[in-house]
């Protein structure tokens, strides 16, 4: 199999608990990784023969921008799918997202979710 990576998107969102998090919005990070056959397009050098990924990557942003999610579980897994379901040739997506700014009383980079279908 191989892959269509994309890397640390970032996207300034409103998902969250708390009632805080719903209001002034948060940055989030999302990485993708698509599994596809990619021999055809590295043969024919052709967008057609492949997955548009800037396409990809404003389907997210938009996901992220303007849907509202409690949970990253919930976020990661509507991209997931969204991809999944509008890119034909997908045979497996991992998604990661990342949410740098936690209210966790305590020290720590981020916390991060991955979902693979």
């Amino acid at each position: 199999m191989d892959y269509i990576r994309l890397k640390n998107m970032v996207f300034y969102g409103y998902h969250g608990v708390a009632e805080s998090e719903k209001i002034l919005g948060a940055r989030f990070e999302v990485d993708l990784i698509v599994g596809c056959d990619l021999k055809k397009a590295s043969e024919s050098d052709d967008l057609q023969d492949t997955i548009n990924y800037e396409a990809i990557y404003h389907d997210i942003e938009e996901i992220v921008t303007q849907k509202k999610k409690r949970l990253i579980e919930a976020l990661a897994g509507i991209i997931a799918r969204t991809i999944r379901e509008k890119y034909l040739g997908i045979e497996r997506i991992t998604v990661v997202v990342r949410k740098p700014s936690v209210p966790i009383k305590g020290i720590l980079d981020t916390v991060e979710v991955e979902i693979s279908y």
